[in-house]
Order: C-alpha cells, then sequence, then structure tokens
C-alpha cells in the first residue's frame, strides 16, 4: 500500500537559506531509497518559518525504513538546530482496511 507523509516543522525566523540547503539535501538523500516515489515541500503563505513535507512511498515499509536510517536522522539532527520545536510526523497509508 502506498504511504503518504505529512512532515511538519516550525523553524527560526531568518534560517531561510540554510534551511532549504538541508531540505535539499534531504530530498536528494531520500530519492535514492527503495520505495521512494515523490516528495513536495510547501511553506505556509503567512508563516514561511512554518514548513510542511508531503513525502509518498510505495509502502510504509519503505519509508519506515528511511525514517529510521542513520544518513536521515544524521540530516534531520542538521534541521533541529534551526527549528523552534521537535519534528511532528504523520504517516498515512492509502485504502481503508490496512491494519497493523
Amino acid at each position: 500500500m502506498v504511504a503518504k507523509i505529512f512532515i511538519k516543522r516550525k523553524f527560526k525566523k531568518d534560517s531561510g537559506r540554510e534551511i532549504v540547503a538541508i531540505l535539499n539535501k534531504m530530498r536528494a538523500a531520500a530519492m535514492d531509497q527503495p520505495g521512494y516515489i515523490s516528495g513536495e515541500t510547501l511553506m505556509d503563505y503567512d508563516n514561511p518559518q512554518s514548513v510542511a513535507v508531503i513525502a509518498t512511498w510505495q509502502s510504509i515499509e519503505n519509508w519506515l525504513a528511511w525514517k529510521e536510517n542513520p544518513e536521515r536522522m544524521k540530516i534531520e539532527s542538521m534541521l533541529e538546530a534551526f527549528q523552534i520545536r521537535p519534528t511532528e510526523f504523520e504517516e498515512y497509508v492509502s485504502g481503508t482496511t490496512y491494519r497493523r
């Protein structure tokens, strides 16, 4: 089942240039992972420090493998230096009958 992952971050003011570079690095690394389909980065129009990423993976297992990958965790820690609150993850799968 396809998985859609919503990742929400809130950054400190005036950190735009740094976070864009790190987010691009994260996306490039994700693209090389098994099961990665696509990703989209959105900035809140009225509050550009609020950033959401919507990532699509072939399966929740592919996503979870990437989420725990040491490379991703290293890049995540780089982002955390600019955040004012922890990253929020929401993980969804397609369909209405999926059970853990």
